[in-house]
């Protein structure tokens, strides 16, 4: 069982930037892509980013692409996401999820994942 806890969620200003953050639980000897979702208040959740375990294979969602950067330190179990240049339709709650995986793939679909982490809120004002 992996444990995962995000911080680092806020209020910001359009145009402004915030560093999302997710500690995993010590390691396990497993392996693990990791990935950022989000949901918005009566929307459903959707794909933001994704690593693989080694960080060779990175997927964005076209929406977030040159304004969000993943990146994973696998000796500090810590996973991050950057997101600069924020707007309005960025506000909602986001999800560190991990999921077990000899592979190299970095999984968009959010029904493959196997664990999540309880959420942070970002609110990004006009």
């Amino acid at each position: 069982q992996v444990q995962l806890v995000e911080s680092g969620g806020g209020l910001v200003q359009a145009g402004g930037s915030l560093r999302l953050s997710c500690a995993a639980s010590e390691r396990t000897g497993r392996t693990y892509a990791m990935g950022w979702f989000r949901q918005a208040p009566e929307k459903e959740r959707e794909f933001v980013a994704a690593i693989s375990w080694t960080g060779v294979s990175i997927n964005y969602a076209d929406s977030v692409k040159g304004r969000f950067s993943i990146s994973r330190d696998n000796a500090k179990n810590r996973l991050t996401l950057q997101m600069n240049i924020l707007k309005p339709e960025d506000t909602a709650v986001y999800y560190c999820a991990a999921k077990e995986t000899r592979t190299t793939a970095a999984t968009t679909q959010a029904q493959e994942y196997d664990y999540w982490g309880q959420g942070t809120q970002v609110t990004v004002s006009s």
